[in-house]
């Protein structure tokens, strides 16, 4: 088996891994960040209004890293399907 067909052997290929296990695991990772913070900021201190500023610049920039991390695994998706890589 060459390297090509082992990228592009489907979900037990690098790229099957990558799309099919690593990403969605990154992706919820990110979302408990993301919960916890609000959790932390809104809930357990939400009487301190300096944590309620630090709560509200949490969720915007977490917002904005689900929003690039949606992006970019779009825009690889569209590439791979674009060059006829099949993860």
């Amino acid at each position: 088996m060459t390297f090509a067909q082992f990228i592009g052997s489907g979900s037990t290929g690098v790229i099957g891994v990558v799309n099919t296990v690593i990403v969605p695991v990154i992706f919820a990772l990110v979302f408990l960040v993301f919960i916890w913070g609000v959790v932390k900021h809104f809930f357990i201190s939400s009487d301190d209004e300096k944590s309620r500023g630090e709560g509200r610049q949490f969720i915007f920039w977490g917002i904005i890293g689900m929003v690039v991390l949606f992006s970019v695994w779009g825009f690889v998706n569209l590439l791979l399907s674009t060059l006829g890589i099949r993860p």
